[in-house]
């Protein structure tokens, strides 16, 4: 996520510092306190399990933060698979990157890709420098490396940098997921600046092209990249405009790369969301009516959680789908498209 509010100067150091972060972290009270609050009955259990049971339901609270939010504020907290994903090595010796890797989405494919074997360096916003430690105990806690990569992704050169220390401290690069996301409701176009415009376009879009383009001289033949798209992608909301067509647009890149990419070995899937209880939805991408009622729409009648989804990147990235790319995977509760 990107953050409007980092400074010009925060920015020029984050762009030179040039390190990342290979953090070291103590056993963590913070991802306790979220294991046991995010605990799903019977979640950790093999088995069958009624997917309606068991999971936060609206009406929710009514509740704000400032962009970008953190997980760790949320109410209920976000279930990112700290309790309920187990892992079997799957990608094992990965070396995986993934933006926006401190809550949601990101956050829960991190553990998931720890817990399956990988390293992983995520990138975020010194504002989320709280949620991206407990991910790295998590990722620790797996017996893997943990690389901490804060930065804007708005700034290209910064996006290069974040590749290269990427790289760096990883060893390599295997599994590049563009996950990064900025989302913010408005009722009508008339309401959206230009500055408004750019920002959103900025992170969802360009980021991407940015990060893709510097990290794919680096990636092996069996590498495989992942973007985040959304069932907004095919069904925009109203009050999503311009986040809809930032999805669209990572919909269509996608495709077209992945064709690019096979005569390299490179495989490029798509991620397709409908909705998830993430911080985006708290700090501005949604109106509080349609918050309290979040994900009630689904056939479902729920949103999903993080760790619900996290299984399909993972299998997105592992080897097993070698003949899957170009694809697009939605995870929706049963309403909208893919």
């Amino acid at each position: 996520m990107a953050d409007h509010n980092v400074s010009d100067s925060r920015r020029r150091w984050l762009q030179h510092a040039g390190a990342g972060l290979a953090v070291a972290v103590g056993s963590g009270t913070a991802v306790a306190a979220e294991t046991a609050a995010t605990a799903t009955p019977g979640a950790a259990q093999g088995g069958v399990r009624d997917p309606r049971a068991g999971y936060p339901r609206a009406p929710f609270p009514e509740q704000t933060q400032p962009w970008p939010g953190l997980a760790g504020k949320m109410t209920p907290r976000p279930d990112h698979g700290g309790q309920s994903y187990r892992g079997s090595g799957r990608l094992a010796g990965r070396k995986a990157l993934i933006t926006g890797g401190d809550s949601g989405l990101g956050r829960a494919t991190a553990i998931a890709f720890a817990r399956e074997g990988a390293d992983v360096a995520i990138n975020y916003l010194p504002a989320e420098e709280s949620d991206a430690r407990e991910v790295a105990q998590y990722i620790q806690q797996a017996g893997r490396k943990a690389v901490l990569l804060p930065g804007d992704i708005r700034d290209e050169p910064f996006c290069r940098q974040l590749v290269a220390s990427a790289v760096r401290e990883l060893g390599g690069l295997d599994i590049l997921v563009n996950n990064a996301g900025r989302q913010q409701s408005h009722d009508s176009i008339l309401d959206i600046t230009t500055e408004q415009f750019d920002w959103t376009f900025k992170t969802n879009v360009y980021a991407m092209f940015w990060i893709t383009k510097a990290a794919i001289p680096h990636l092996p033949a069996g590498a495989a990249i992942i973007n985040t798209s959304s069932v907004n992608a095919t069904d925009p909301s109203e009050n999503l405009l311009d986040y809809a067509a930032t999805k669209a647009t990572i919909t269509n890149f996608t495709k077209g790369l992945a064709k690019q990419m096979a005569s390299k070995g490179i495989r490029v899937n798509a991620v397709a969301p409908g909705p998830f209880w993430t911080p985006l939805q708290v700090s501005g991408g949604q109106t509080m009516a349609k918050l309290k009622a979040f994900g009630s729409d689904t056939p479902m009648q729920r949103p999903g959680q993080p760790a619900e989804i996290a299984p399909l990147y993972v299998s997105l990235a592992s080897s097993e789908a070698s003949y899957v790319t170009g694809q697009v995977f939605g995870a929706s509760g049963g309403k909208g498209n893919p």
